[in-house]
């Protein structure tokens, strides 16, 4: 098979046809052996109903449905592990970003060599917090990090079946797709592009926060490093002060006086202490949850046309 589609669902009912129909006529471009393998991520309205029924009216469909929801990054991955396409394009349903990259993509990937192609933001999409925020998050992440992401990057990407044969060797629970991508290595080509809004968004600033901390401890340690830093600082400027207060009442017999500057320092020290527990804490947390070795999704049903199925992809699957 020249090319596989993927795409998760997550109420994506109001968006599935039109996307479907746009993404068969961007691929019937490149080849008519292509694939669309939909991952339906535990989605609470009617987008498996919906899918479902393009099964049965195009062979080429195929639905991967996790017996709950997982998230939207394992769910992706789930998608890559199920697809079977000697190039794989991987995009979002919401439309956001048009499946019509699809034919950019294939042609600079042509034109270049590469192993990816992936889209990056011409200008950050929504208003001023949206735009904020999301600068915001690559900075931090990018800061803290051991390899440096791609500012505004796009989920789609078009890739060569070498490259996907590697991403998903990567067997951790904890993890975030932008870190993988870079960390798989291979020649990645960036093509500028623009993506479209949606009237909402279901990344709040609680949810925004949450992903950031999520992604920085899965993909690094430089914040426990920061923290043996932070001790050593904290110790030298204590030294120093205790020099100092012993100097004063050695020579100049006068004590520092002073009881808001004790408490201040103690509430300092002690919002410090807890600060880096807790840091240590989320570490710990994902080393409990990767040594118990589960698997980062469960498929329920595989659903495709008869006579269409791979190797290992009966229902029940665990991935």
């Amino acid at each position: 098979m020249k090319l596989s589609i993927v795409a998760t669902l997550y109420q994506s009912a109001p968006y599935l046809q039109e996307f479907y129909t746009r993404s068969c006529a961007a691929a019937s471009k490149i080849t008519e052996s292509f694939e669309i393998v939909f991952v339906n991520d535990g989605s609470p309205d009617n987008s498996l109903e919906v899918a479902r029924l393009l099964v049965q009216q195009d062979p080429r469909v195929r639905v991967v449905d996790l017996s709950r929801n997982f998230g939207h990054h394992k769910a992706m991955m789930t998608g890559l592990i199920h697809s079977r396409g000697d190039l794989v394009f991987l995009v979002d349903t919401d439309l956001e970003e048009e499946p019509e990259l699809l034919t950019l993509f294939y042609e600079k990937l042509q034109a270049t060599g590469a192993d990816v192609v992936f889209g990056v933001q011409e200008k950050r999409k929504g208003k001023a917090f949206e735009r904020f925020s999301g600068s915001l998050y690559f900075k931090a992440f990018n800061l803290f990090a051991s390899y440096r992401i791609p500012v505004n990057h796009l989920t789609a990407r078009l890739m060569t079946r070498r490259y996907v044969d590697e991403l998903v060797k990567h067997q951790e629970s904890e993890f975030v797709m932008s870190s993988l991508w870079v960390l798989t290595g291979f020649n990645q080509v960036a093509v500028t592009v623009r993506k479209h809004s949606k009237p909402t968004s279901s990344y709040g600033l609680r949810r925004k926060i949450a992903h950031l901390v999520n992604a920085i401890t899965s993909s690094s340690n430089k914040p426990l490093v920061l923290i043996f830093y932070l001790g050593c600082l904290i110790l030298v400027v204590s030294s120093v002060a205790a020099l100092d207060l012993i100097a004063r009442k050695l020579f100049f017999g006068a004590l520092l006086q002073g009881w808001a500057s004790l408490i201040v320092s103690v509430w300092l020290l002690g919002g410090l202490t807890i600060f880096c527990l807790g840091l240590i804490g989320i570490y710990l947390a994902k080393i409990f949850t990767e040594v118990k070795r589960r698997p980062y999704t469960i498929v329920r049903s595989i659903y495709e046309a008869e006579g269409s199925a791979a190797p290992g992809n009966d229902e029940g699957t665990r991935t």
